[in-house]
């Protein structure tokens, strides 16, 4: 077989040419798809970092505002009459209670954690689906 070329002056275009344009179509697509992807990325990153950076100041004041009530605790069961190094030991006893308590309730929640089954089973599915072997007689349907 040999595949002939329209005449001169013909509005048909060969098969190649009509691949050939879809492909730069679709290369020019996929390209500027990418951009408009990395310019929403970048977008979302700095609003992403700005907001991490104000967690990160409100984390650090609520440290330093811990230790400063942890301070005032002290020295209110001091006023209370208790030895200084009592009420200090007592508010570090009461730290390390509540860090165990923490520490339990973590554990507990991660050993909850398990593998993603729904996402393992629709991967097995996909790539069974993918192996099938095909009939080449299969029918298109034609719109």
């Amino acid at each position: 077989m040999t595949a002939t070329a329209p005449p001169p002056g013909s509005s048909e275009e060969t098969l190649g040419a009509l691949i050939a344009t879809a492909s730069r179509d679709l290369s020019t697509l996929v390209r500027s798809e990418i951009e408009l992807a990395k310019a929403e990325i970048r977008a979302d990153a700095k609003n992403g970092i700005a907001g991490a950076a104000m967690f990160g100041a409100a984390a650090f004041l609520v440290v330093l505002a811990v230790i400063l009530l942890s301070v005032a605790a002290a020295y209110g069961l001091v006023a209370l009459g208790l030895h200084p190094g009592l009420a200090f030991l007592a508010v570090a006893g009461f730290y390390l209670l509540v860090a165990v308590v923490l520490a339990l309730v973590g554990k507990q929640a991660i050993s909850k954690v398990g593998p993603p089954e729904r996402t393992i089973r629709t991967s097995k599915e996909t790539a069974g689906f993918l192996k099938k072997p095909r009939s080449s007689n299969a029918q298109t349907p034609t719109a």
